[in-house]
């Protein structure tokens, strides 16, 4: 099972496989945000889980829309106010559920470089300092506080 506990309410993940949602549903996992293409497993879109699919691409051609970022911090903030857990997946949980997840502690009140620092240090295998990644956590930070 390739999940990293960022906090203790906040979880990165390579794509989940089917037979780890019983240790998902443990986490206290509510929330989950899908930055890929790839549909998840059925028992990932029944209850207790709600998914939020925010398709994205992992290329500095394509850069990760801030829109959806705000989106998905919208959706995480209240889970997490009210005692839940929130994972957020990509592919490999190296860079867009990073920058997903990085988004999300800015809106939590962490700076860019806060979320990027506990974010490599929790996950070895993250990479928010790629820099088509980093750009968008920061674009992503000067949106958040211009606008929240």
């Amino acid at each position: 099972m390739d999940i990293s506990k960022i906090t203790d309410q906040l979880y990165i993940a390579a794509h989940p496989k089917a037979e780890n949602a019983n240790a998902i549903r443990d986490m206290n996992v509510r929330l989950i945000l899908n930055m890929i293409f790839i549909r998840p497993a059925d028992v990932y879109r029944n209850p207790p889980f709600r998914m939020l699919t925010l398709r994205t691409f992992d290329s500095i051609f394509l850069p990760i829309p801030i829109g959806k970022l705000v989106r998905g911090v919208k959706a995480a903030l209240p889970v997490i106010e009210g005692g839940e857990s929130i994972l957020v997946y990509c592919r490999a949980g190296r860079h867009r559920s990073v920058a997903m997840a990085a988004a999300v502690l800015i809106g939590q009140g962490n700076s860019a470089d806060e979320a990027m620092q506990l974010i490599s240090l929790k996950r070895s295998k993250a990479d928010p300092y790629a820099w088509h990644i980093q750009r968008r956590i920061r674009k992503f930070e000067e949106v958040w506080r211009r606008d929240n």
